[in-house]
């Protein structure tokens, strides 16, 4: 958009603001106040995914969610979000239908699996995925040879996607929210077929949790954690970043006060 285009804008906006409440001027103050709040943005520069334009409008879409939440970028928000700027940055995508037991987009013909992490105690270095599927079927009882039918549930389920992705909060204070988009490798996760099994014996939950350690010769690359009980579920744990693709980061800084905490 040329100087002219923009110009024509703003003068069509400003004459729509004749229209509105107080409240409604207050509520779009804020939203100005936080885009004048220039974030902190930082790109891969080979990222194929996080172009300028990608990082700089996925920025200003997480700057509107935090104008009105505090709460971390959810999964269904950062799906939508991140389908709407690739496409206007000119990299097609499309959301897959939901409940989709697959990927959940495809970017530029290949099938994406989109992840979230903002627990309180994410640690910067490793990634958690607490939920990377469901463990409802097979057999589980308290061998360990029955890991392996659920660890065999896990190859299958990356059939269904070539890459992953993970938005990760990782900083929540007054004053920043900050996030970065890292790509785990599937071949990464594939190394679990050499992994070690272990049932974990002790525990009271019923089937019980067990897990499957993935090492290489000098420290361990992470574990997937097949967690028993009613959810039954997979989860990855201790997933060190160094062996991961961080593609890009944004700091969002704090927003100013605005009718959102005057009514809070």
């Amino acid at each position: 958009m040329d100087a002219k285009d923009s110009a024509a804008r703003i003068r069509e906006l400003a004459a729509a603001l004749g229209g509105l409440s107080t409240y409604q001027l207050e509520w779009l103050e804020g939203v100005v106040n936080q885009f004048n709040l220039k974030p902190d943005l930082w790109r891969e520069p080979k990222s194929e995914l996080v172009t300028d334009c990608v990082s700089e409008m996925f920025g200003d879409a997480l700057q509107i969610h935090h104008c009105f939440s505090r709460e971390p970028l959810s999964k269904d928000r950062f799906e939508y979000a991140f389908e709407r700027v690739l496409n206007h940055c000119g990299i097609p995508a499309q959301l897959a239908s939901r409940g989709n037991p697959g990927h959940d987009i495809t970017i530029a013909g290949e099938r994406f699996s989109l992840k979230t992490q903002a627990d309180r105690s994410i640690k910067e270095d490793f990634l958690h995925i607490s939920k990377f599927m469901e463990l409802g079927k097979g057999k589980w009882n308290k061998a360990e040879k029955d890991l392996v039918g659920l660890r065999d549930q896990f190859f299958k389920h990356m059939n269904g996607y070539d890459r992953i992705l993970q938005l990760r909060r990782i900083t929540d204070t007054a004053t920043l929210q900050k996030y970065e988009l890292v790509e785990i490798p599937k071949d990464l996760l594939l190394k679990a077929k050499d992994g070690t099994l272990r049932m974990m014996h002790g525990s009271a939950q019923r089937p019980k949790p067990g897990t499957c350690t993935v090492a290489a010769k000098d420290r361990r690359l992470f574990e997937l954690y097949f967690d028993g009980g009613t959810e039954r579920k997979l989860q990855i744990r201790y997933l060190d970043k160094r062996d991961c693709r961080v593609h890009a980061s944004w700091g969002i800084k704090r927003i100013p006060a605005t009718i959102v905490e005057k009514t809070t």
